[in-house]
């Protein structure tokens, strides 16, 4: 049996050992298959922000993926590990809502708290010492149930709104990814950012040099960008920045 590929989706950073850790720990528990770095600097220490994202970016994963997600600002506490099911792609990670938004607009979702424990558990990495053994486990054919794993209901953070009217992202190029979905608003809205009106554009090349504008990205998400520049910086934003539709 080909194992499935394990995904990574950390706010690790790419910097110190840790992503490194993690793949070793993988192949250390006999994943022979592909390991795919998707994203090591996702909302640090947000768990709710990277959902909105994880959310928008897991339709672009392989079918059969294992996603091996750490966002986990309370590791070592009282969270549960899980693994859940969603439309056939397997997520593992902490329970504190990181995957509310994937299982919320998914077909079918399924969950299972993990009951198994490695040998020696740090008490700040489970990452590697926990969630990569066990997505290793699930790449190689096992299912959750069996890990041991206890089915339970879904965990949902039912307080928590379809769509995120908030800065969740900003990436290498300055550009500001929201929690609110494109197909949803019409081509003339207006949105209102630190004081700035924004209206829709269909790409860059559509504004001139140094204009912001706002425009749907490649994974479905209403976007603030500049031509030619640093929307992050041009227009004062960091995460957590709330976006208000002002007109549709």
């Amino acid at each position: 049996m080909t194992a499935r590929p394990v995904i990574l989706f950390t706010d690790y950073g790419e910097r110190g050992p840790y992503v490194g850790q993690l793949k070793a720990a993988l192949l250390a528990h006999g994943h022979h298959g592909p390991i795919l770095d998707l994203m090591a600097d996702a909302p640090v220490f947000d768990p709710r922000a990277s959902s909105y994202l994880l959310a928008a970016l897991l339709p672009q994963m392989p079918a059969d993926a294992v996603m091996l997600c750490v966002v986990d600002p309370g590791v070592g506490g009282d969270r549960l590990p899980l693994v859940t099911e969603v439309d056939a792609r397997l997520l593992v990670g902490p329970d504190n809502g990181l995957f509310e938004l994937a299982g919320r607009q998914a077909r079918h979702r399924q969950a299972w708290r993990i009951d198994w424990r490695p040998p020696v558990l740090s008490a700040t990495f489970h990452g590697r010492d926990l969630f990569a053994p066990v997505a290793a486990a699930l790449a190689a054919g096992r299912r959750p149930e069996v890990l041991p794993g206890t089915p339970m209901d879904w965990p949902g953070r039912p307080d928590w709104p379809d769509e995120l009217a908030a800065v969740v992202y900003i990436d290498g190029f300055g550009n500001v990814m929201t929690g609110l979905s494109a197909r949803n608003l019409p081509v003339d809205a207006v949105l209102s950012v630190n004081g700035r009106h924004l209206t829709r554009a269909a790409t860059f090349g559509d504004r001139s040099v140094g204009e912001p504008f706002w425009y749907a990205n490649s994974i479905g998400l209403v976007e603030l960008a500049v031509n030619g520049g640093c929307a992050d910086v041009i227009l004062g934003l960091t995460p957590g920045e709330p976006v208000a539709v002002v007109s549709r």
